[in-house]
Formats: structure tokens, C-alpha cells, sequence
């Protein structure tokens, strides 16, 4: 078959618009942002402008944005900068999801075992963290409170305007992950009400290695890297002007009109002719509607994902998160959701992105429909 790319949550393809951002700095030569000189001016100049890009698309300041290495820096960043930051000595509570991406999870791990204490909310059979929950969770030494945005295995988006509400009326910081919706749907800063904000820049059409963090005015965090006072002090580290100028350049596109609509009819169309030709086959893992626009998972019942996707080729989709590519274990978010093993081995993540056709739909139902019987069943336990 041809190739098929449904992999859009894993990683995205470069956009043209910010190709062409990095183009002229790879063709013409540039200096060190830091420098005085007339070559680091115009570096800093082109960072300033992807600052305020970036910002454009957040809503808000561009003094409120701090360039990262990607969403794993910038989580960590947000989680480490308030736990290092705080002037008390007592140990600081942190609050986050059970299906966090592990650059939290294992973050708040890492700080747990430097004394830090973390309550991990669960969620309910969609993946939904049910803002109640966190009222009921804060204590009066909670410093953080850190929800994705949306789940990058099943898509369910959280009530993070809820959440953030009940963080503020307890005077505590409330970060969310965004790195799945950022280029997906709206997201405002000012309509969510967070304090902390993570971007990856290669979710949304810019370069692998690049991200952003948002940072409320009035917020100071401990930097995570230390070194000369690049990024007004936040983050050390040269500034990677290359792959800033693209994540700026694809801030931009992503403002210009985000089709949810059409990339809703589009996923909805496929989860329609699967259940065609499968049936009671096939189930959906993740909240029905409140999901990215973009992301199917589904689970095929008496199958193995892994194993079907390595009967078809040319087709790239996922069986959970890239980052637990290659495991065999249910996915620790399908199991946060109470999913069985049963049903959750042999779960598929197809997610799709602006070039994606109904033609491709109908190419990898077809290829599913092929290969899906011969599959061996996996043992119910």
C-alpha cells in the first residue's frame, strides 16, 4: 500500500512556512543573539519575533514566553523551577493527573524523592480528572497543580478552566501541559486562567528540539539550567535560532485558523466506517466528545495492536505513546482509566493531521479489514 502517516501525536511533519523561516538562516550567516554586533542583533531581532508569534497564538505577553529544548524541558521546567523556587524550607505539595506524559509524571517522581509530596488525582473510565477531586486534594503546602491540556494516547481534553479556577481561589499555580493542543485547537491563557504553559514545537508543525514555556507575569520559577543570563535569566543556553524562528513561523500558521470542524468530520468518518466493518469488534478508548479533533484510539477486541500494525505496511500509527513504543504492557493511561488488559493490548492510536485525506481512511480501513482476522487472539485474562 502506499505509505500512510496517522502518527500526527508522535511527531509532525515541518511546515513549509517554517522551513522557510529556517532557511535564510542556514543560507546567510548569523551571529551569537547575545552579541552587540550587528550579526547577533539580527539573531535577536528574528527570537524577538518568534517571541511575539509564539505569544500571538497564547494570548499573551511576549515577555511571557521562554524558549525551551522542547515539551520534556519545559515540563520539567514548570515543576522544578516552583519546587527549587519556593522560599519556605517545608516540603511543598504537587498535584497532578494520573495520565500525565512521563516528562511530568516522572518529574514529580524525581521531586517526590527529594522531599517533595505529590498527590496524583485519578481519572475517570474516559480519562477526565474530575476538578472536584483537585479542590479536595489541595492542602495548604500545595504549590502546584499540573494537567495536560489533552492526553496524547486518547485524546480527552481536561477542565483545565475548572481546575485552574479552583487552583487561584486557593491562592495555588496551576501549569498544563499543551503540548497536544497548541496548532489543534485554541488555547488562550488568559481564557484557561493557568500560570504555566508547556508548547512542543514538533506537535504542531515545527522542528523536533524546540518548545516554549509560558510564564504568567509575576511568576518567578528557579531556572533549570544555569549558565550566563540567557532568556532574561530563565534559561540558559544559547538560543537555538534555527528551530525558535520555525516554532515561530508555525505559531503563526496555527493562528491563522485551526479547521477543527473539518479534522473532527474527518476522524469521526473513519470511527464511523470501522465500526462498519468491524462491529462490536471495536471500541473507542477516550471521552466520545470532549477528544482532540484529531485522535482516534480504538481498541480491536481478541487482537494485539502491536501485532496488527506489523502486518500492515507502509502504515504508521501507534499502539499508545511513542515514548512507550516497543512495550507490550497496557499503556499506564488506559490503565489509569481502568481499562483491562484484554482491551487495552490490543489498542490502536491513529491520529491524523492537515494533510491527512479520506482516501487514507479508506486505504487503512481496507488494510485493516485484511489483516485483522488473521491476528493471533490475545489471552483474556
Amino acid at each position: 500500500m502506499d505509505r500512510v502517516y496517522f502518527d500526527y501525536n508522535a511527531t509532525t511533519p515541518l511546515a513549509p512556512e517554517a522551513a522557510l523561516a529556517m532557511r535564510s538562516f542556514l543560507e546567510e550567516p548569523f551571529g551569537n543573539p547575545s552579541s552587540l554586533h550587528w550579526a547577533g542583533q539580527r539573531a535577536r531581532i528574528a527570537i524577538e519575533r518568534a517571541r511575539s508569534q509564539v505569544a500571538t497564538l497564547l494570548r499573551c505577553e511576549a515577555s511571557e514566553v521562554i524558549f525551551t529544548s522542547g515539551g520534556t524541558e519545559a515540563n520539567n521546567s514548570a515543576l522544578a523551577g516552583v519546587f527549587f523556587g519556593r522560599e519556605s524550607r517545608d516540603p511543598p505539595h504537587f498535584i497532578v493527573s494520573s495520565v500525565e506524559h512521563p516528562s511530568i509524571a516522572k518529574t514529580a517522581g524525581f521531586l517526590e524523592r527529594l522531599g517533595a509530596e505529590v498527590t496524583r488525582v485519578p481519572v475517570d473510565r474516559w480519562g477526565l480528572v474530575d476538578p472536584e477531586a483537585v479542590r479536595r486534594a489541595i492542602r495548604p503546602s500545595t504549590a502546584l497543580v499540573s494537567v495536560m491540556h489533552a492526553n496524547n494516547e486518547v485524546g480527552t481534553i481536561q477542565p483545565i478552566r475548572e481546575i485552574a479556577s479552583i487552583a487561584r481561589e486557593r491562592g495555588v499555580l496551576m501549569h498544563s501541559d499543551a503540548a497536544q493542543t497548541a496548532g489543534k485547537l485554541p488555547v488562550d491563557v488568559q481564557e484557561l486562567g493557568v500560570d504555566l504553559l508547556t508548547v512542543a514545537g514538533h506537535k504542531m508543525y515545527a522542528p523536533q528540539g524546540v518548545g516554549a514555556l509560558f510564564v504568567r507575569q509575576g511568576i518567578t520559577l528557579e531556572p533549570w539550567l544555569h549558565g550566563a543570563g540567557h532568556e532574561e535569566g530563565r534559561r540558559a543556553g544559547t538560543e537555538n535560532v534555527l528551530e525558535i524562528v520555525a516554532l515561530g513561523a508555525a505559531c503563526e500558521l496555527a493562528d491563522r485558523g485551526i479547521d477543527v470542524p473539518a479534522m473532527s468530520d474527518l476522524r469521526e468518518h473513519f470511527w464511523r466506517r470501522l465500526r462498519e466493518r468491524f462491529g462490536e469488534g471495536v471500541v473507542l478508548n477516550g471521552h466520545p466528545q470532549l477528544r482532540l479533533p484529531n485522535t482516534l484510539n480504538v481498541s480491536f477486541l481478541g487482537h494485539r495492536g502491536d501485532e496488527i500494525l506489523s502486518r500492515i505496511d507502509g502504515l504508521a500509527a501507534s499502539t499508545g505513546s511513542a515514548c512507550h513504543a516497543g512495550s507490550h504492557q497496557l499503556s499506564p493511561v488506559l490503565s489509569a482509566m481502568g481499562v483491562s488488559e484484554s482491551v487495552g493490548l490490543g489498542a490502536i492510536r491513529f491520529s491524523l493531521g492537515r494533510s491527512s485525506t479520506y482516501t487514507e481512511v479508506e486505504s487503512v480501513v481496507e488494510r485493516l479489514a485484511q489483516v485483522v482476522v488473521g491476528v493471533r487472539p490475545v489471552g483474556i485474562r
